[in-house]
């Protein structure tokens, strides 16, 4: 299954490796593959000094917990999608929060599902009818279930 990755939950995985969606992130590889947009490594680096005094890490720890993070993870470039695409995504969007345009885009390009830690984004996709999005609780749940058969 494709999990499109939103900034949230890598921050969360950054802040804390051995909470749920650090184990999901770094621990189901054989059952989910990971995307997320090339913004993502724009917000970390914009908030790399919130992230450092959060952690209370040194620059160079940080740095190798978000390269851990990040490895699982394959980036995609979402100048690489289609226009006509990232438009029908922000209209849908506008009322919500179009900053996400770029991480629904591609969960709708990759046919996946964006796993996000937003309720705002959650509640309010969910009441315009977009079903490809899911909460760390219920990726959580389909893990168990994956690894139980």
């Amino acid at each position: 299954m494709r999990i499109i990755v939103d900034t949230n939950i890598v921050f969360s995985a950054i802040l804390n490796s051995s909470s749920r969606i650090g184990k999901i992130l770094l621990n189901a590889k054989g059952h989910f593959q990971f995307y997320s947009c090339n913004f993502l490594r724009t917000e970390i680096q914009r908030h790399r000094n919130k992230l450092l005094k959060l952690t209370k890490l040194t620059e160079d720890k940080l740095t190798e917990l978000e390269e851990l993070v990040t490895n699982r993870i394959t980036f995609i470039d979402e100048r690489l999608l289609p226009n006509e695409l990232l438009l029908k995504t922000e209209t849908l969007l506008k009322s919500i929060d179009p900053n996400d345009t770029p991480f629904v885009a591609l969960t709708k390009h990759l046919d996946g599902k964006l796993w996000t830690g937003d309720l705002q984004l959650y509640y309010g996709l969910k009441s315009k009818r977009f079903k490809d999005i899911i909460l760390t609780a219920e990726l959580s749940l389909l893990l168990d279930e994956l690894e139980r058969n």
